[in-house]
């Protein structure tokens, strides 16, 4: 059956399909749909995950389908997570998938999120397949008004409230790119909290690139590149960016490395562990280092300072916030600076 978008969470509510497969070309909105169906299959005692990841490597499609047919050694029901990046599972997984759709039961549930797919496959068999054991949801990329649209639920959803003026502003600064939206929105919730944002805060806390941006300074945190990262942290302060702007960045990817080490620590691969949190291409060598360069203890580490830093930046506690955003990029770099 066809689901769109915003129905998703509702059809939830009401039970769960065999399958879904989530596709289209935007990270964010599949990736939220695929934590939806994941969270209702855990509440529905799916406990049991497997993940798998179809990549230009090859994979093996006789794999899903025999830990389809293997029963839980605890007999929990499991869920089946697919990531198939491409949208096409080739002559192989396009069997697989309609010899899965063909012996779907209700201790297995399978979740595909794909990239998007031509249109020569809506008449395919597998697609059609899929399309009648379960549920299948397309994204589309937003228009203006949709994008509005989902700017103001999103602000409201971290009780954010802007005038349309502002929200128009807003949407200006990531047209195409929901990602940056949704952290857009994260900033200003850090920086502000709940209530009325007015369009001088927006326009003081929205990155503009030409001037400075703080995921520069990550990046050469991640490359572990010491004098171009204090040159940036210098120039922010200079730029007079918020210290909780920097803190929320540093530490949104002190938690992605640390998800990524967890993962790899339970027996993924590490390119696995990269792609299940959307790792960009461009940034997966620098994340790979990262995760080789940094332990665990350094992470959390990472992580005490920058709650330190942030109750230095709001008066709460003795110190200088930017001493100590220096020390959190060294230590990103892998120089400890602590006695």
């Amino acid at each position: 059956m066809q689901l769109k978008q915003h129905q998703l969470a509702s059809h939830l509510k009401k039970g769960l399909l065999p399958v879904y497969f989530l596709t289209g070309d935007e990270p964010l909105q599949l990736a939220e749909m695929a934590d939806l169906i994941r969270t209702a299959a855990r509440d529905a005692g799916f406990i049991n995950r497997e993940l798998f990841s179809v990549d230009a490597s090859g994979f093996n499609w006789h794999q899903l389908i025999e830990t389809s047919l293997t029963p839980s050694i605890f007999a929990d029901k499991q869920l089946l997570d697919l990531r198939l990046p491409s949208g096409s599972p080739g002559i192989d997984g396009a069997k697989a998938l309609t010899q899965y759709c063909g012996q779907a039961n209700d201790q297995t549930l399978l979740l595909i999120t794909a990239g998007k797919v031509g249109k020569e496959a809506y008449k395919s068999r597998w697609f059609q397949a899929l399309d009648k054991a379960g549920g299948v949801c397309q994204v589309w990329p937003l228009d203006w008004a949709g994008l509005l649209s989902w700017l103001e639920q999103r602000l409201l959803g971290r009780g954010l409230v802007l005038d349309p003026d502002s929200i128009k502003l807003l949407a200006g600064k990531v047209e195409g790119n929901l990602l940056a939206a949704a952290q857009e929105v994260e900033k200003l919730y850090v920086l502000f909290g709940p209530g009325k944002v007015g369009r001088e805060q927006v326009l003081d806390a929205v990155i503009d690139n030409s001037r400075y941006d703080v995921f520069k300074l990550v990046d050469a945190c991640l490359a572990a590149d010491v004098k171009r990262l204090l040159k940036i942290l210098g120039a922010l302060k200079q730029e007079g960016v918020a210290p909780p702007v920097i803190i929320w960045a540093l530490s949104r990817e002190a938690r992605i490395l640390a998800k990524i080490k967890w993962q790899v620590s339970r027996g993924s691969s590490l390119e696995r562990a990269l792609t299940s949190h959307l790792v960009h291409d461009k940034q997966k060598q620098r994340t790979r280092d990262s995760v080789k360069r940094l332990s665990l203890c350094h992470l959390s580490e990472i992580m005490e300072l920058n709650s330190k830093a942030d109750r230095q930046s709001k008066g709460q506690e003795i110190g200088d916030a930017w001493s100590t955003l220096q020390q959190i990029c060294l230590l990103f770099a892998g120089i400890s600076t602590s006695a």
